[in-house]
């Protein structure tokens, strides 16, 4: 008779996916989407159910998925979900997994949480005050009581360590990874899509949510310094909040025929938009991975970051790095760029081999290794008939 195989159950909060064609369709909700993509392949010791709001995609049939019924895209909701009912309903599972931050205080089930960063303490004047304060007294209490912490890199996971007094040995380092179809498409592909969008001859590209901590009126203000001939600047992304300074911004520097502001534009036209710009410019001022700057390079887009957080971790040496709040550097950053040829080349050769030290093939190797500890986390008393299933191949 075949051995028996322990099989662990282990439920997903997934309820910051979104089916908007928003900025909530950004950041996290990607990092998921491309976690969910390639769980069910890792490691056949686990089963999953993901739990979720009603229009969420969730990108693979192996996975059951339990949809609320509670508008969860709203914070409010989510918070009422994420602390009262999710404990209720994931009363089947050995281990949870919080995917963004917080974990349900009242459960009696082992927990593993991922964190994205921990802006909301270290630029904190950047948040609503309500985010904010759920964001540090609940991520506090969750990364404690965690069997498991999960950090998006090595940055983040120091600030972990720093933040919250967290021992290195609790955390795993699991980078956001990058999806295969970030790569340079061919030049009549680029074309087609410059005409067929009305895109400028040449155009300096950022790709993020419009919020203060991505510091795009930092941007805006070194291009009003460069304004280089014949190049546009075009800004993507959805409107997170407190957005109101960049558009303040433009208006008053008289720029606004120059500054183009496409909105938030589908996952499946990323390529296109990277591969068509001149260079990329990302000047977020905190990231906990940074996931454009390696879509970019990934691309072969030579790219412009800045040196905070843990974006020299995702930039390489495939980047040009300035001080995310120095105008002036970023300007001149902008110019040695635009006016030298053999600089752009040498990054847009870079930037692929950088891009592919967090490729997805990586985050699927590394996966096992982190989640392979949930099985210790599941208390013994949990293992029973229900959790093993005879006859099956490992």
């Amino acid at each position: 008779m075949p051995p028996s195989r322990q099989i662990y159950h282990v439920g997903l909060n997934a309820q910051l996916l979104s089916g908007q064609q928003s900025y909530r369709a950004a950041g996290i909700h990607r990092h998921i989407l491309g976690l969910l993509a390639h769980l069910p392949g890792a490691d056949s010791r686990f089963e999953y159910t993901v739990f979720t709001g009603e229009d969420a995609p969730v990108p693979d049939r192996a996975l059951r998925v339990e949809r609320t019924s509670l508008p969860t895209e709203r914070p409010l909701s989510r918070i009422v979900w994420e602390q009262i009912v999710q404990p209720a309903v994931t009363g089947q599972c050995d281990v949870l997994h919080a995917l963004a931050y917080v974990s349900p205080i009242l459960t009696s089930r082992p927990t593993v949480v991922t964190v994205h960063d921990l802006s909301f303490l270290r630029s904190p004047e950047r948040f609503r005050f309500a985010n904010r304060n759920y964001l540090r007294l609940f991520t506090g209490l969750s990364v404690k009581r965690a069997c498991r912490v999960i950090a998006v890199s090595q940055h983040t996971k120091q600030d972990v360590m720093t933040v919250y007094g967290i021992p290195a040995d609790k955390i795993d380092v699991v980078y956001s990874g990058l999806d295969a179809h970030f790569k340079r498409p061919s030049s009549q592909a680029i074309e087609e899509f410059r005409a067929a969008h009305g895109l400028p001859e040449r155009f300096i590209l950022y790709l993020g949510t419009i919020e203060p901590r991505k510091n795009l009126s930092t941007l805006i203000r070194a291009y009003a310094k460069v304004r280089p001939a014949g190049v546009k600047l075009v800004c993507a992304g959805g409107r997170g909040w407190m957005y109101q300074d960049v558009f303040q911004t433009v208006e008053e520097l008289r720029i606004s025929r120059d500054v183009i502001f496409p909105g938030f534009l589908p996952d499946d036209d990323l390529p296109l938009w990277y591969s068509a710009a001149d260079v990329f410019v990302y000047p977020s001022a905190y990231e906990g991975f940074g996931l454009p700057v390696i879509e970019a390079m990934a691309c072969g887009v030579p790219t412009i970051t800045t040196n905070a957080s843990s974006l020299p971790e995702a930039a390489g040496d495939a980047a040009l790095l300035v001080p995310p709040d120095d105008t002036t550097a970023l300007a001149e950053a902008l110019s040695r760029l635009l006016d030298d040829p053999s600089l752009r080349s040498g990054l847009a050769i870079r930037g692929p081999a950088q891009a592919a030290r967090r490729s997805a093939r990586r985050v699927r190797s590394a996966a096992p290794r982190a989640r392979g500890r949930w099985a210790a986390a599941a208390p013994e008393e949990r293992r029973g008939p229900r959790a093993t299933r005879q006859g099956e191949s490992s």
